[in-house]
C-alpha cells in the first residue's frame, strides 16, 4: 500500500465551498458595517456644520450664517490666508469639499435683509445603498433630522424642507 501525499480533489473542494460559505455570510455584514459607519460620519459632520455656522454668524454678524460649505473652510489644504468671510478656516479641508465617507454634504444660508438669517445643513449618501441609506438635515436650531428614502435623496437647502416630513430628529 501507498502512503498518500497531500489532498484529493474532493478535499481541497470542500475547504473552498467551506470557505465561499464563510464569506457569503461575513460579506453582507460588512458592507452593513460600512453603510453604518458612513451614516455615523455623515451624522457627526452635520453636528460639526452646525457648531461652525454658529461660530461663523458670531465672527462675521455682518454676513450672518455662511452661505455655502466653502465659506466655512479654508480655501487652501493649510488655512496660510487666514481666516476671512469667504474662508473662515473653521471646518477642515475635506468637509469644506463637500465630499466625506461617502456622504454629499452642503450647507446654504438663507439670507433675510442682506444677512443669511437662517440655513439649512445636509447629507446625502453619495451612491445610494451602498455608502448609505441614510439622508440628513439640520438647521439653525441644532437639531440633526434624519430620512430613510427608498431611492437616492437629494440634498436638501431650505429650513422649510428640512422641518417637512419624512424627515424626523435623532434620538
Amino acid at each position: 500500500m501507498r502512503k498518500q501525499k497531500g489532498f484529493s480533489l474532493i478535499e481541497l473542494l470542500i475547504v473552498v465551498a467551506i470557505i465561499l460559505i464563510i464569506a457569503a455570510i461575513a460579506i453582507p455584514n460588512l458592507l452593513r458595517a460600512k453603510i453604518a459607519a458612513n451614516e455615523s460620519s455623515a451624522a457627526a459632520s452635520i453636528r460639526s456644520i452646525v457648531t461652525a455656522n454658529i461660530e461663523y454668524a458670531t465672527s462675521y454678524p455682518a454676513v450672518g450664517f455662511a452661505a455655502t460649505l466653502g465659506a466655512l473652510g479654508p480655501a487652501n489644504a493649510t488655512c496660510s490666508a487666514g481666516p476671512a468671510s469667504t474662508n473662515a478656516c473653521i471646518i477642515d479641508f475635506v468637509l469644506a469639499s463637500g465630499t466625506k465617507s461617502g456622504y454629499t454634504l452642503v450647507s446654504t444660508g438663507q439670507a433675510s435683509g442682506g444677512v443669511n438669517t437662517q440655513f439649512t445643513a445636509s447629507g446625502v449618501p453619495t451612491t445610494w445603498n451602498s455608502t448609505g441609506v441614510k439622508a440628513f438635515c439640520a438647521n439653525e436650531d441644532g437639531v440633526v433630522r434624519f430620512n430613510s428614502p427608498t431611492a437616492q435623496p437629494t440634498n436638501v437647502t431650505t429650513d422649510a424642507a428640512c422641518l417637512a416630513a419624512p424627515f424626523a430628529p435623532m434620538q
